[in-house]
């Protein structure tokens, strides 16, 4: 078997022991891709680093037009990356096919915002020392951008890092999640075609192990990482340069007395946005909070939909709830439930493992889980859903504060007091009104306080930290 090469200086190259890749679901393996060692990263760092002026000139239209294309590939090859994306990280076809066409969207919005990348006039003219004096300001890229994905999203959340850094003109090192680099590389192949000089991208799967100078050498200027706490690790060794993390949650969902819509249609966005991507996402609803007079009509609906999701196979377009990304991760989630359990929760739905297909473990709804429990305390990142009642509506946001995260949380009301106090009140980076915490669109600054990270993506947000602010102040007469 012939392995899939990596992109080293805008330049495909086979290196190092192939990774094997499996489907998740069947076990098989589908492909091997080439690895970056030692020797391979400090050639893409030392290119990227000389690339650094002729990406800096490169005109906007150019950046633009090279997103463009790879939005057009993205389009051309749309059902083969989402039968890509379903094989090696077990996402079920439809959720598949829907990461696709929003790659493509976020390429749409990164293209545009290349062709605006404005400054504003200052007045600087303030007392008779500056009379006639103005600013004038421009954004100019930071410099070389690493860039280090996980697998739960693994083309739409390489795009949601790739193209606004190369919308800002940034010469880019992307690491994808050592599970799931298929995709990146198929961006590789497709940004070979555009007219970029050489070093303006290097695609670089590896180990981890082998990954430390993507964190800490000087020459890069900008490390923007997904993935779990050891972000924060990382935010330590990586010295000087600019860090943007996005570090996931346990994310809550309150439902109002009156939550402002019907409990049918409440519980059904409740269990999507549980179980939708096993679960996998990082804002997942994990904590439901509900007020007391609700709960026990919505328990029903509650257990009712989630006992009717669609379960199994992600090649099955009617699949909701596919396999977790590993064996490993599904016996982890079912082992922590298992003791929440011992400890007093109550399992309402309790979902079961598939001795066929180790990685798959069916969706759980606790009540009543130990609120010091890691479960409740940490990220789940499986389909398991936590519910306790509030006595009120302060309860309830005093109960989704008390988390060590802070990315979003949703809030179904019908009243706008409280809507405005939740979003005064609630210690998070985004507050949902009327749906549940796992909604994302690229116009919004996306991103948390607390242990959820530094830092919003959104390609119109991202480009500032991919970019620097460069002030220029014209004085009038040179003689002055």
């Amino acid at each position: 078997m012939t392995a899939i090469p990596l992109w080293l200086a805008n330049r495909a190259v086979h290196a190092g022991t192939p990774l094997a890749l499996r489907d998740v679901w069947t076990g098989e393996t589908i492909v091997e891709v080439a690895q970056a060692g030692p020797d391979e990263i400090e050639r893409a760092i030392t290119a990227a680093h000389a690339a650094r002026p002729a990406m800096a000139a490169l005109p906007g239209w150019r950046r633009r037009d090279a997103l463009d294309h790879l939005r057009q590939r993205i389009a051309e090859n749309a059902e083969a990356l989402a039968q890509t994306i379903r094989a090696e990280g077990g996402k079920p076809i439809t959720a598949a096919r829907a990461e696709v066409a929003r790659a493509q969207a976020t390429l749409r919005e990164a293209a545009a915002e290349a062709g605006r990348l404005d400054g504003q006039t200052l007045d600087l003219d303030r007392d008779a020392a500056t009379r006639g004096w103005r600013g004038l300001t421009r954004r100019v890229p930071a410099g070389v951008a690493s860039l280090v994905t996980p697998f739960n999203f693994p083309l739409n959340l390489v795009v949601q890092k790739l193209a606004p850094a190369l919308a800002a003109g940034c010469p880019v090192l992307l690491k994808p999640a050592p599970a799931t680099p298929l995709s990146a590389l198929a961006l590789g192949e497709w940004l070979a075609e555009c007219d970029l000089p050489e070093g303006a991208f290097s695609i670089l799967p590896c180990t981890n192990a082998h990954a430390a100078p993507l964190v800490e050498d000087e020459r890069i200027a900008v490390l923007s990482f997904t993935g779990g706490l050891i972000g924060w690790e990382l935010k330590a060794r990586a010295g000087k340069k600019r860090v943007v993390l996005e570090l996931g949650g346990n994310a809550a969902c309150i439902v109002d007395a009156d939550p402002g819509a019907p409990l049918d249609h409440v519980a059904a966005r409740i269990v999507a946005g549980a179980c939708g991507q096993a679960g996998q996402s990082c804002i997942s609803v994990q904590r439901l909070i509900v007020h007391r007079e609700v709960w026990p009509a919505l328990r029903d609906k509650l257990v009712d939909a989630l006992r009717a999701l669609p379960q199994g196979d992600p090649r099955d377009p009617r699949t909701i709830v596919g396999p977790m990304i590993s064996a490993a991760a599904a016996h982890r989630l079912d082992s922590s439930i298992t003791s929440a359990m011992a400890l007093g929760a109550t399992a309402l739905v309790r979902g079961t493992r598939d001795e066929a297909h180790p990685a798959f473990l069916g969706p759980t709804l606790l009540e009543n889980v130990p609120r010091d429990h890691p479960l409740y305390r940490d990220e789940a990142f499986g389909p398991v859903l936590m519910v306790e009642a509030a006595k009120d509506f302060a309860q309830a946001i005093e109960r989704a504060n008390d988390s060590r995260f802070g990315l979003q949380c949703g809030v179904f009301t019908a009243r706008m007091d409280h809507a405005m106090r939740a979003w005064d009140a609630l210690d998070v980076g985004g507050v949902v009104i009327g749906d549940v915490p796992t909604v994302r669109v690229d116009r919004m600054p996306y991103g948390g306080v607390k242990d959820s990270g530094l830092g919003r993506e959104g390609p119109a947000w991202a480009i500032d930290d991919f970019s620097e602010l460069r002030l220029m102040v014209w004085t009038g007469d040179p003689a002055r």
